[in-house]
């Protein structure tokens, strides 16, 4: 069974799943977080669920072996 370890995502990680997010939000997916006033980018949006810690998606991490 994985083991859930809290880590900081790198800004190549973070760029990642706010893209992906965003784009999911562009094809009409809905919104985990309650839309803030004048908010309608989904770049944005993506950020602000970030922030928020509610996008369901993870991030695996593949340690090389020597």
């Amino acid at each position: 069974m994985a083991k859930k370890v809290e880590v900081k995502l790198s800004k190549y990680e973070k760029a990642r799943i706010i893209g992906a997010r965003a784009l999911q939000l562009a094809m009409g997916a809905p919104t985990l977080i309650k839309l803030p006033k004048g908010v309608r980018s989904p770049i944005r949006l993506a950020f602000l669920e970030l922030e928020a810690g509610v996008i369901p998606l993870q991030v695996v991490r593949v340690a090389a072996i020597n």
